[in-house]
């Protein structure tokens, strides 16, 4: 079987929440012919950052993650706002969660981050030979403690699950296939 795009028949924006709007489709089948209501969330695009120092150590931030009532370990991250790029949504992001700049920044590609019911990207960023600038400016609602660890251990952190968002997972993926082939026989 070919499976071909669906006819979208109607859309509308139903409500806004700030990070998230909520939109309805309705959409046909190419197949059936039937017609269907689709519920998505719209967002803007999100970015991540992989922050790697001189000495090959990564910086991680652990903060309180409300969806499913715990703390998470991550890398910096956040919303593309405004007239922002995602470049310049990473440099922001490493320097107000962590007090950290770069020497250089290595866009590393995007994914959908749940293309069944997003419609948003998520960009990952590669901050190569990161210092310590100055301190942290969270947002009232962030909480956000700066860990340094060797990036060896990464792949422990994330086997043992204490790395274990799935689009921080993404982000080392893309840092993996691109700078250590020969893990994945490239």
């Amino acid at each position: 079987m070919v499976v071909r795009p669906w006819e979208v028949i109607s859309s509308g924006n139903q409500t806004s929440y700030g990070i998230f709007g909520f939109r309805t489709d309705r959409a046909r089948s190419p197949r059936t012919g039937e017609e269907y209501d689709f519920f998505v969330l719209e967002s803007t695009e999100w970015v991540n950052v992989i922050p790697v120092t001189p000495e090959n150590e990564i910086v991680l931030i652990r903060q309180y993650r409300h969806g499913i009532r715990s703390l998470t370990l991550e890398i910096p991250g956040g919303l593309v706002e405004g007239k922002a790029t995602p470049e310049e949504t990473a440099i922001n992001e490493l320097r107000e969660e962590t007090g950290y700049q770069a020497r250089q920044m290595i866009a590393l590609g995007s994914v959908f981050a749940n293309p069944a019911i997003q419609n948003n990207r998520c960009h990952t960023f590669l901050a190569k030979d990161v210092y310590l600038a100055g301190r942290q400016h969270l947002d009232d609602k962030e909480d956000i403690e700066v860990l340094l660890r060797p990036f060896s251990d990464v792949p422990r952190l994330i086997r043992e699950g204490e790395i274990n968002h799935s689009l921080i997972l993404a982000a080392f993926l893309r840092y993996y296939m691109e700078y250590k082939k020969e893990m994945f026989g490239i």
